[in-house]
């Protein structure tokens, strides 16, 4: 059967989460009709087994560092424990509140959501169960999953991915962590707040690589005062399970028992069994290819997210929802710069970027300027008390090309960050503006004055 009686609606989009979900609303604002096609819930990853439950789990280990630190400024605390249901409980109610508010603003948009699995059947149609549902467009958002490494089980009892660790019930009482990017350093960073012992193994040499090699090494400096074991440059060579929890080896012969085995190795994305070949979308290992405007080599079908090559951020995939959605419509809308997207790790300290880190920047353009702020001259960070740095790259008498920062809470500061590299601001711009004392934005301003030859509380 047709989608609807006077024939096929404007966009049907394959997948409700972040860049699905935001397609079908700017669609939907822009006069498009709009289907979205959904599986699970609206929200997708992000909102139920992501970015949402693990931050709200990543404030409670916050507030027990917050009691069991509170000596150190004269407030005697005690904790007397962590309940864990009532942690799970404080977690599922901020994501059921967002996810009510989130279908009630797409009810109120228009948009029709289909729930069920979507096959693509044609370049222009989508078939859920009995149903074909018909678009002049179609949209792929059907995201990412946990990834495994070949000839390791995940057993979802010893050795889990991040989907599991999020349905964990108690405290593990020691954890290994495979993987040291922004999922494994999260989960990392939780466990030992909660109290775990936690060993971290990551291959390449060092936690968070993607990351400017200054950031990466304070928060390794960070991890190992807060007594997480690191293992950097070590690549798993087995992992088995035992009566107690789990072994795990690495190539070099050392081995670690544990409770559990997280799999942190990143996320793939889901396109197999979409029926893809069937219509000529072209793919490289999975991911769908696509141009800077996000379309496929098939002229009505577009993609987006983490189902493309690049950045796995939810907020790269509203902005991308957001293109698609004023492509369709007409308008010219400007492509998403990879180079300068704001990125957070939010472990125990902060990491947060945006830009070019130093190397990336020397080998762009050559000459460069860096200047850093150490947060122990901050006001704010003192009375928090909170380590960590402030980075700044430019290139050489030219505009900040990078920001690279380490601390308690520097995920705030990451969008004035954004705006001076992407309005491509000279240090000496910034460095003529007022950030409110005491604060740490005051750490953005003090590396910007030291890169426009004028440092104030740092030695010049």
């Amino acid at each position: 059967m047709a989608d609807t009686a006077d024939g096929p609606v404007d966009l049907v989009v394959l997948g409700g989460g972040s860049g699905g979900y935001a397609a079908a609303l700017r669609a939907a604002e822009l006069g498009l009709r709009t289907v979205v096609v959904e599986k699970d819930k609206l929200g997708g990853t992000c909102l139920h087994r992501g970015c949402i439950p693990t931050k709200a789990l990543l404030h409670a280990a916050e507030v027990v560092d917050t009691v069991t630190g509170s000596a150190a400024v004269g407030v005697h605390a005690t904790l007397d424990g962590i309940d864990m249901a009532g942690v799970a409980g404080y977690r599922d109610s901020v994501v059921d509140g967002l996810y009510k508010g989130l279908t009630g603003l797409v009810r109120s948009r228009g948009i029709e959501v289909v729930e069920g699995t979507g096959q693509v059947v044609s370049p222009t149609a989508v078939a859920v169960g009995d149903r074909l549902v018909e678009g002049r467009h179609l949209l792929l958002a059907t995201g990412s999953a946990p990834r495994a490494l070949p000839g390791l089980d995940i057993d979802h009892h010893t050795v889990i991915d991040s989907n599991d660790a999020l349905a964990l019930e108690r405290v593990p009482a020691s954890v290994v962590v495979l993987g040291g990017g922004a999922i494994g350093c999260e989960f990392a960073s939780l466990w030992r707040s909660f109290g775990a012992e936690v060993t971290l193994v990551e291959a390449l040499p060092h936690l968070v690589p993607a990351e400017d090699e200054a950031s990466s090494k304070l928060l390794e400096r960070a991890f190992r005062g807060r007594g997480i074991t690191l293992r950097l440059g070590a690549a798993l060579s087995d992992a088995k399970a035992t009566d107690q929890g789990v072994t795990v080896a690495l190539a070099d012969g050392s081995t670690f028992d544990a409770e559990l085995l997280l799999v942190a190795v990143g996320r793939g994305p889901v396109s197999a069994g979409l029926g893809l070949a069937g219509i000529g979308v072209a793919t490289d290992r999975g991911h769908v290819v696509v141009d800077r405007h996000l379309r496929t080599n098939v002229p009505t079908v577009s993609a987006l997210g983490d189902l493309r090559p690049g950045l796995q951020l939810a907020h790269v995939a509203f902005a991308e929802g957001i293109l698609v959605a004023e492509r369709l419509a007409g308008l010219d809308p400007v492509p998403v710069d990879h180079d300068n997207v704001p990125k957070v790790t939010y472990s125990h300290p902060e990491v947060a970027s945006v830009g070019l880190t130093a190397a990336a920047a020397r080998e762009r353009h050559g000459e460069i300027s860096t200047a850093t702020y150490h947060l122990a001259g901050n006001g704010k960070a003192r009375i928090l008390r909170s380590t960590g740095a402030v980075t700044v790259v430019a290139a050489k008498d030219g505009p900040v090309l990078g920001v690279h920062m380490v601390g308690d809470r520097v995920g705030e500061l990451i969008a004035e960050a954004q705006l001076i590299t992407n309005w491509e601001a000279y240090p000496s711009d910034v460095a003529q503006l007022l950030h409110p004392h005491p604060t740490l934005s005051e750490a953005l301003g003090e590396a910007h004055l030291a890169l426009a030859g004028k440092p104030l509380h740092v030695h010049s």
